[in-house]
């Protein structure tokens, strides 16, 4: 990948997660909370990278 191209992607993904609140996932925009189901995860809950 040329730097320049990966440049542009490191920025716009910054862009991206710029564009939410704190309490907001930076995909979905929905709001994080205290009754928030992922925070109830471990590691042993994810299914193992392949």
């Amino acid at each position: 990948m040329k730097p320049a191209a990966l440049l542009a992607l490191v920025l716009s993904c910054l862009a991206l997660t710029a564009c939410t609140g704190p309490d907001q996932y930076p995909v979905s925009g929905q709001e994080c909370g205290p009754n928030d189901p992922v925070k109830e995860l471990d590691a042993p809950d994810c299914p193992p990278a392949i």
